[in-house]
């Protein structure tokens, strides 16, 4: 699940395994000091290299990346719009 990786990564890579730290899926990166500018420069590369996707620049705010939440629901969309645009694809057949 997403979820869980994400919230993995952030753990081990942000609160460096504190186990105190317990992140809900609503909890804000930057309102409490999770994720810093760098940290999501990070957090961004780990989303496009394990899910494959390419997190273009006008898709880094606060909107997608600031809660496991809304950064599951991104990846979610994101990885929809790569399927239906794999769909549409015409193949070099099919004008044949």
């Amino acid at each position: 699940m997403n979820k869980d990786r994400l919230r993995e990564f952030i753990h081990d890579n942000f609160l460096f395994g504190d186990s105190d730290m317990q992140i809900q899926d609503d909890t804000s990166f930057l309102d409490n000091g999770i994720i810093d500018s760098t940290g999501m420069l990070e957090l961004v590369n780990f989303v496009e290299q394990q899910f494959e996707i390419r997190v273009l620049d006008d898709e880094l705010m606060p909107d997608n990346f600031d809660s496991i939440a809304k950064l599951s629901k991104f990846i979610e969309k994101k990885l929809s719009q790569a399927t239906v645009e794999a769909l549409e694809v015409p193949t070099a057949n099919a004008t044949r």
